[in-house]
């Protein structure tokens, strides 16, 4: 039995910029290798075997969390793993959608219905497992750039707005359309099990946003607001994962996105209490060491840096801890470990 009892409200405040004494944690995303290796039980895989494994590994990942201190589970299933022909972002394979061809003959209408069929199954499991008093942060994966990414590709996509601009448009409002559908019936199926709602979408990168700030205003934005306005319609808070120097457009997304909280930062563009110190009376503020330093600094250096970035983000807004982007499958466990008694053993456990 977990002597850690889990209580939602307490990162649902964060993300709703309410400062509290207890110091929320939050992973955007933590790897399967990792969970295994703390947990001593091999989960990787599992989530798409046959019932039996797939149900054993939300047993794992929910206690994992649970364990260590989280009130709350991450859990997303990408929008992208849903899109025939997609991979052009994470795989770095030609785009599908290269011209206005390409794009009538896409099939838009069956996307929605696709991704059901794909992952209730992860949500269903997901809802049995949760220990009481635990609810999940996440939801659609994949945010508007990301899915438009997945199907041109980048460096196609930044030929396409010269060669073809109406294209380039279209293709940004017929993914914003497509991610509303899938939204608005997530969290009528769903949102139950959620208590803050996320999706990840890198608009920048470490010196500048990856599109021009007019583009995310006029193509990206108003696509967030409509999936924000129906999170907010089911009474949760939105969470916005960027990664990236996006600071040119943060007003914009805080005002004409709505977004209640953000997560991401790397030192080299900014440490956390530069984030927290510029936004923190607006939104809440979801991070805190830079995952580089999760890798290399000894216990006395992370300490030290744990110490730093709390004592100065206190009584600036509401602010989740945990790694500054996630913990891929290459930060040591020992590591992770650390970090994670160093802050907990801050907030009084």
């Amino acid at each position: 039995m977990c002597a850690f009892q889990p209580d939602y409200r307490r990162i649902v405040a964060a993300a709703r910029n309410q400062e509290t004494a207890w110091i929320p944690l939050y992973e955007h995303l933590i790897a399967d290798e990792v969970i295994s290796a703390v947990m001593g039980e091999d989960i990787c895989g599992k989530q798409w075997g046959g019932t039996a494994e797939l149900r054993d590994y939300f047993r794992v990942y929910c206690r994992f969390f649970q364990e260590m201190g989280y009130d709350t589970v991450s859990f997303e299933c990408c929008i992208g793993g849903a899109m025939p022909g997609s991979g052009a972002l994470g795989g770095h394979i030609p785009g599908v959608i290269q011209n206005r061809a390409d794009f009538e003959d896409y099939p838009w209408a069956s996307l929605c219905d696709r991704y059901f069929s794909m992952f209730s199954r992860c949500f269903e499991a997901l809802r049995e497992a949760l220990p009481d008093g635990m609810k999940a942060i996440g939801g659609v994966g994949n945010g508007i750039f990301e899915c438009v990414q997945e199907l041109v590709g980048y460096e196609s996509l930044c030929y396409l707005r010269m060669d073809d601009p109406e294209l380039y448009a279209d293709i940004f409002r017929k993914v914003g359309q497509t991610n509303l559908q899938i939204w608005t019936r997530f969290l009528e199926t769903y949102g139950d099990i959620f208590c803050v709602c996320r999706f990840g979408d890198d608009l920048g990168f470490k010196s500048n946003t990856l599109l021009i700030a007019d583009d995310i205003r006029q193509l990206v934005i108003p696509a967030y607001r409509a999936i924000i306005d129906q999170v907010h319609l089911a009474g949760k808070p939105f969470l916005l994962h960027s990664c990236g120097c996006i600071f040119e457009v943060m007003d914009d997304l805080i005002r004409d996105a709505g977004i209640d909280a953000k997560h991401s930062n790397e030192d080299v563009i900014a440490p956390f209490p530069v984030w927290v110190e510029r936004y923190g009376d607006r939104i809440g503020n979801f991070g805190g060491i830079d995952t580089d330093a999760v890798c290399r600094l000894d216990g006395k250096e992370m300490e030290r840096y744990i110490e730093d970035v709390v004592r100065k983000s206190r009584g600036h807004g509401g602010f989740a801890f945990g790694s500054g982007n996630s913990i891929p499958n290459y930060v040591p466990v020992d590591q992770f470990r650390k970090m994670n008694r160093i802050i907990r053993e801050i907030r009084g456990e």
